[in-house]
């Protein structure tokens, strides 16, 4: 008899093994299935680069010497040797409010990534509660003999989820928020060289009209002298009053240009306090000279295709495309059965003194395939969605390849040719200057006429405030030029 009761004690301690040994036999069952279905689906075309085929020179530079260095591998600081320019572009850098723009969008971009990285991981929770309520003792189910209408009830239970990534769903929306990321990092470095690009363009405006200002500050002066002279030679009776007034006239011409100066420079001044985030003021800089314009710098090019890899707006749109690719794998992905494992482990009691011992022990464990059936057509459609938004993207990709390398021959173009004017301007210039000298000593001798200085006057500040715009031409195509090779991004010291 003692044998018989421990046989079916023994007994009974197994059976309530036996529902738990079925359900993962279920699971393991189910993981199989999912596992020789693997090998007859594949749900990601792997990334490719888009073909794109750039020129094997830029328009602009054939002919030049053949180098693999470029203008754009240089930092801004060995550029702009200006150290006044180099001080603004690093307050710039430091205070404009696009760099913190997109500083932020940076933490958003990695803050998204961290939840992505959470998805295929297991989702573990922990649920406590007590509750507590009556019963109605005359309601339709008789309460127990000896069992009284008020209800207590204590509860901890441990829950926990994990969807298995057969497809690579999750896995694929992980790589597509990482290279969001990277497209957002990119974005920075573009708002970064546009704004180093701004602000070199800014200054040399503002040196360009500080020159056109002495310009014709000195013009001013000089014809000021004229007119005194014109008068002498009145009172003398050597001139008319008709020589008087056109004097008069000749040295308004000139004071009306200084104005107009003035209001490009203040507006400039404000521009450039803008892009380096401050309110409007006067910006420090030495006076300027008729000649004082800085020499544009004279480097290589390089080649084209590595604008590809130099240019953070040409990287950022691929890192586009591969975020799209990504997406469209997790679609397609979104069309297989999805396979999850569920568990939960607890204690529940009516009595606080049973709370947590054997008798108050609950679980379960479970596993669930899921297929689409009424969202199947909606789950296609956003398929094709997604496929279309990688054509849009690689469409995108290949405009910024071909618009980059037009940027740089128009530079190229734009350098060359506005150098020629300047080379030009300057010999007018000097000839003028020349004759403005000769032609002044010949009305003071009584040789020349009123009309001859008069012209020369006039065509020598026209031809030298010109000089001053070609100059800044130049300069500012050099700044395109840098720009447009992928320059300005780059970090001073290598540290952000």
């Amino acid at each position: 008899a003692v044998r018989k009761r421990a046989k079916v004690a023994r007994q009974r301690a197994r059976r309530p093994a036996k529902p738990a040994v079925r359900a993962m036999r279920h699971v393991y069952i189910a993981a199989a299935v999912a596992l020789a279905m693997i090998g007859c689906t594949s749900q990601h075309t792997p990334y490719k680069r888009p073909a794109s085929s750039p020129p094997a020179e830029f328009r602009g530079a054939e002919g030049g010497p053949a180098a693999t260095q470029s203008f754009g591998d240089f930092g801004w600081w060995e550029i702009y040797g200006d150290p006044q320019l180099a001080s603004l572009i690093r307050q710039a850098l430091t205070r404009n409010h696009d760099i913190k723009i997109a500083a932020a969008r940076i933490a958003e971009a990695r803050a998204t990534l961290g939840v992505a990285q959470y998805g295929p991981l297991p989702q573990a929770n922990i649920n406590a509660g007590a509750t507590r309520s009556r019963v109605s003792e005359v309601g339709s189910t008789p309460l127990p003999p000896n069992t009284g209408p008020n209800r207590r009830n204590f509860r901890v239970t441990g829950d926990a989820s994990y969807e298995i990534d057969f497809w690579g769903r999750l896995g694929a929306l992980t790589a597509a928020s990482r290279n969001d990321l990277l497209v957002a990092e990119l974005t920075r470095d573009v708002v970064t060289a546009t704004l180093v690009g701004d602000v070199a363009t800014a200054w040399f405006d503002l040196v360009s009209f500080d020159q056109q200002l002495v310009i014709t500050e000195q013009s001013v002066e000089t014809r000021r002298r004229f007119l005194e002279l014109t008068q002498t030679r009145f009172r003398l009776g050597a001139a008319t009053r008709v020589d008087v007034d056109r004097a008069q006239a000749n040295l308004t011409a000139a004071r009306i240009v200084i104005p107009d100066l003035r209001r490009r420079i203040a507006q400039t001044e404000n521009l450039l306090q803008f892009l380096s985030g401050s309110f409007p003021a006067a910006v420090e800089r030495p006076r300027a000279s008729v000649d004082g314009m800085p020499a544009a710098p004279e480097v290589p090019v390089g080649l084209p295709s590595a604008l590809l890899e130099r240019r953070p707006d040409i990287r950022a749109a691929e890192h586009t495309i591969i975020a799209a690719n990504a997406r469209l794998a997790a679609q397609r992905a979104a069309l297989m059965p999805s396979f999850s494992l569920t568990g939960q482990l607890g204690s529940e009691s009516g009595l606080l003194k049973n709370f947590m011992t054997s008798p108050s022990l609950i679980w379960s464990l479970g596993g669930s395939i899921v297929q689409p059936l009424i969202n199947a057509q909606r789950n296609h459609l956003l398929v094709d969605g997604a496929a279309a938004r990688e054509v849009q993207n690689i469409e995108q990709y290949q405009k910024v390849v071909e618009q980059s390398v037009r940027e740089v021959s128009d530079a190229l173009i734009g350098r060359q040719e506005f150098g020629e004017v300047r080379k030009a301007q300057q010999e007018q210039v000097e000839s003028l200057r020349e004759v403005n000298r000769v032609s002044l000593r010949r009305y003071e001798a009584g040789v020349a006429s009123y009309f001859e200085v008069i012209d020369a006057q006039r065509e020598l500040l026209a031809a030298e405030l010109n000089l001053a715009q070609a100059q800044r031409n130049v300069l500012i195509s050099s700044v395109q030029l840098y720009k447009a090779l992928g320059g300005g991004w780059q970090v001073e010291g290598g540290k952000r």
